[in-house]
């Protein structure tokens, strides 16, 4: 058995270009069926959260790849068109 718990502190990391994505900040639950459906992560903010609210980035269980024991192997395809490497 897993606890919510244990997943919140492993790493995400999409296998398509081996990018760590984040911890996970929240769960969204399908309560009709007891299950979870989508993962969700914090995106960057603007201007260290100044200014706009915190993106999300949502990942659908679906598309999650392998759960590990210090990471979740999640595929992505878009996630680097909308998060660039900051250098």
């Amino acid at each position: 058995m897993l606890k919510v718990s244990d997943l919140r502190v492993r790493e995400i990391v999409n296998v398509l270009d081996g990018r760590r994505m984040g911890l996970i900040k929240d769960i969204d639950i399908d309560l009709d069926n007891g299950r979870i459906s989508a993962l969700i992560l914090a995106g960057s903010s603007r201007l260290l959260g100044f200014f706009g609210r915190e993106e999300e980035i949502i990942i659908p269980w679906g598309k999650i790849v392998k759960i590990g024991v210090d990471v979740i192997l999640v595929e992505v395809p878009d996630y680097a068109e909308h998060y660039p490497v900051r250098r």
